[in-house]
């Protein structure tokens, strides 16, 4: 059987290319396409795989700083894509990978990490955030968009069965495509320390420093508790906005490695976050080393994370404010014996890599079963 695993695009990773390796490990003989691969050898290695088919956006120039201007043409570049020699076709798309072209004796199984937001549901806050919200830039933003969305929907008939990372972004498949979506969590690394380190007196909040992610909530919240420190670990735009902002109680690490970022949730009070994302690896990570999660409830963390029974791994607040930030860690210092560090890490291994490729290739395996049963049961009936 040969295998095509198609992957959006390749130029940094992430959570995303986490899953694109434990499919490669699934798969290994299997061959990788995707629009462009800016990555370096050894990350390629850290992957999988040592080179990959790319289109033609490969060769477009400022593609590493500037490869979302080239959105309108991704559609038309990964429908170039030709595998018509592959039995299996495996794609992890967050945006136009499920779009590749495929024929009736292939089997396409599409792992969608989620619609694309900035067109469907996000569509007003991108633009609002992008500067794009009104003036003919906006017009020409809200036409692109709108193509998008008839080519997204269109091509959400190709793959034969479609599979996602929690049943928060199934819904929005559901809804967005009106397809059912089987749910595989994705493989998340799992702490694996031969010694525990002992709990500071630090909150940590870490991410990539841009609205989305809604760091600047979690910082005014600190500013209301000047007693508790907060550590932000994390770089980007809003770097200095947030420094200018912050009391003295609030430190920023700036970019930190993953082995300094991990030691920085061990002995972290707890992981403060309050972006809503279709899952949430971060999250994970952070029970994974014995950090109780203060989280924004909804999205992928209300799957994550254990609120309620004998064994809660963190709390819920309710909206991305202030506020309500400061409201959950008030309650929470009330709580924080509660919330057992042992129960933390027992509930992150349930989202194991070793779980995900066992779930991934029993989940596929079925859908060979189906996909080859159908063809008999059709063959029997044109034969009687």
């Amino acid at each position: 059987m040969r295998v095509a695993i198609v992957h959006d695009w390749l130029y940094v990773l992430g959570g995303a290319e986490q899953v694109l390796r434990e499919i490669l490990r699934c798969y290994p003989n299997a061959d990788v396409f995707t629009l462009f691969d800016l990555l370096r050898p050894e990350q390629r290695r850290k992957l999988g795989f040592e080179s990959s088919h790319t289109s033609f956006l490969q060769k477009m120039p400022f593609l590493r700083k500037h490869h979302r201007s080239y959105l309108p043409l991704m559609p038309l570049a990964i429908e170039q894509f030709d595998l018509s020699g592959y039995d299996l076709v495996i794609s992890s798309s967050c945006a136009v990978a499920k779009g590749v072209l495929t024929g009736p004796e292939q089997l396409h199984i599409a792992y969608v990490h989620s619609p694309m937001r900035y067109a469907w549901d996000l569509q007003h806050v991108y633009l609002n955030e992008s500067g794009y919200a009104t003036g003919l830039k906006g017009i020409m933003a809200r036409l692109l968009l709108h193509k998008m969305r008839i080519w997204d929907a269109r091509t959400a008939h190709g793959p034969d069965a479609i599979f996602t990372n929690s049943q928060f972004v199934a819904r929005r498949i559901k809804k967005t495509y009106g397809r059912e979506a089987k749910v595989i969590y994705p493989p998340v690394s799992i702490a694996n320390r031969d010694a525990i380190l002992p709990v500071g007196n630090h909150f940590l909040a870490a991410s990539r420093l841009v609205p989305y992610k809604r760091i600047e909530p979690i910082v005014r919240a600190f500013n209301e508790l000047p007693d508790l420190e907060l550590i932000v670990a994390g770089d980007g735009p809003e770097a200095e906005k947030l420094k200018a902002i912050a009391r003295p109680n609030i430190k920023f690490v700036g970019f930190v490695p993953d082995r300094q970022l991990r030691d920085l949730m061990t002995t972290a009070r707890a992981f403060v976050f309050a972006a809503e994302e279709d899952f949430g690896i971060v999250l994970i990570e952070a029970q994974s080393e014995g950090a109780p999660v203060l989280a924004l409830g909804r999205g992928g963390a209300r799957e994550s994370i254990l609120t309620n029974g004998a064994r809660p791994t963190g709390m819920f607040f309710d909206a991305a404010d202030p506020s309500s930030i400061a409201e959950c860690v008030r309650t929470f210092l009330g709580k924080e014996k509660t919330i057992s560090r042992l129960d933390c890490r027992q509930r992150a291994a349930v989202f194991s890599a070793e779980r995900f490729r066992s779930q991934f290739v029993a989940a596929v395996n079925e859908e060979l079963e189906r996909f080859h049963a159908g063809d008999q049961r059709r063959a029997a009936r044109l034969i009687a």
